[in-house]
C-alpha cells in the first residue's frame, strides 16, 4: 500500500487522462498511468498470499490473471485510485487508494490511504482499526475525530444539500471520492460523510472503508437512518457516516 500511495503521489499532476473505451460515463472512463502502476503495486504481493481469491480490480493490468478464483468464498477488491477524474486529476478533494478482503458476503480486512491528507488506515474485523502517517510514524489506534466542523460528501450529493449543511449547519463541506467518505470520521477535523449513489447503489469498492469506520465506533447508516448493510452486494443508494448522533441527525436532515 505504501508503494501504491508513493506512485500515485509522485505522478499527481504529471499524467494525462487516457479514457477507457466503452465506459458509460466520463468518471468510469478516466484512466491514468498512475492507476495502472498503483494497481500493480497492490496486486503483486496480494497474489503471493491470496492467489486463489476472486479478484475485483478497477483496471485490467497484467497481474489480474494471477488470481484463479478457486476459492469462491474469498474476494479481493482493489481500487488503486478512487476518484481518478474529479479528485485525482481535477484535485477537487481527497482521493483514495484502497484494498479490501472479503469472506463470503462481508469485508474482514481493509486498507484505505488518503495520500493528500497523509493518512493510512488499516483494520481487521473484531480487532480495531489503526492509522499511520504516510510521511512516517508509528501505527496508533484510529479514533473518531469528535472535533472540527468539516464534512466529506460525494459528488452525487445534490448542491442544495451541501448548501443546507454549510449555511444552516455551519459545516465546512468538502467534496471527496466515495472511499474517503467511508472513512470520513477517522480523519482529524472531519465529523462525518455523506454519499448518494449515482449508479443505483454504493459499489463494493465504496464500502471498503466502512469496516474501518465501524471498528472505530462510527455511526454507519443509509441516508434515512436505517442500518447500512454489511453484505457487499446488498443494494443501498445512500451512505451516512458520523462520529456521533448530532452529526448524523444534521446529515439526515439536510438530505431529507
Amino acid at each position: 500500500m505504501a508503494q501504491a500511495v508513493a506512485i500515485a503521489a509522485a505522478l499527481e499532476g504529471r499524467v494525462p487522462n487516457v479514457p477507457k473505451p466503452g465506459a458509460r460515463t466520463a468518471v468510469k472512463a478516466a484512466l491514468t498511468i498512475a492507476d495502472t502502476a498503483a494497481q500493480e503495486a497492490l496486486l503483486v504481493p496480494l497474489a503471493q498470499r491470496f492467489r486463489e481469491a476472486r479478484l475485483e480490480a478497477e483496471e485490467d493490468t497484467r497481474s489480474v490473471a494471477l488470481f484463479t478464483g478457486a476459492n469462491p468464498r474469498m474476494r479481493i477488491v482493489i481500487d488503486p485510485i478512487d476518484g481518478t477524474l474529479h479528485f485525482y486529476l481535477g484535485a477537487q478533494g481527497p482521493y483514495a487508494v484502497m484494498a479490501g478482503l472479503a469472506l463470503d458476503t462481508r469485508y474482514e480486512a481493509a486498507l484505505v490511504a488518503l495520500p493528500r491528507e497523509g493518512w493510512l488506515f488499516d483494520g481487521v474485523r473484531g480487532e480495531g482499526v489503526g492509522r499511520t502517517r504516510i510521511a512516517g510514524s508509528a501505527r496508533e489506534p484510529a479514533v473518531l475525530a469528535r472535533e472540527g466542523r468539516a464534512l466529506l460528501v460525494s459528488d452525487g450529493v445534490p448542491d442544495p444539500v451541501v448548501e443546507r449543511l454549510a449555511k444552516g449547519g455551519g459545516f465546512e463541506v468538502r467534496r471527496a471520492c466515495g472511499g474517503a467518505v467511508a472513512v470520513a470520521p477517522l480523519v482529524p477535523g472531519v465529523r462525518g460523510g455523506l454519499r448518494v449513489a449515482k449508479q443505483r447503489t454504493i459499489s463494493t469498492r465504496g464500502r471498503i472503508g466502512l469496516l474501518l469506520a465501524r471498528e472505530a465506533g462510527a455511526i454507519v447508516t443509509d441516508g434515512a437512518g436505517a442500518a447500512f448493510p454489511h453484505e457487499l452486494d446488498a443494494p443501498a443508494g445512500s451512505l451516512l457516516v458520523a462520529d456521533d448522533e448530532e452529526i448524523a441527525a444534521a446529515l439526515r436532515s439536510a438530505l431529507a
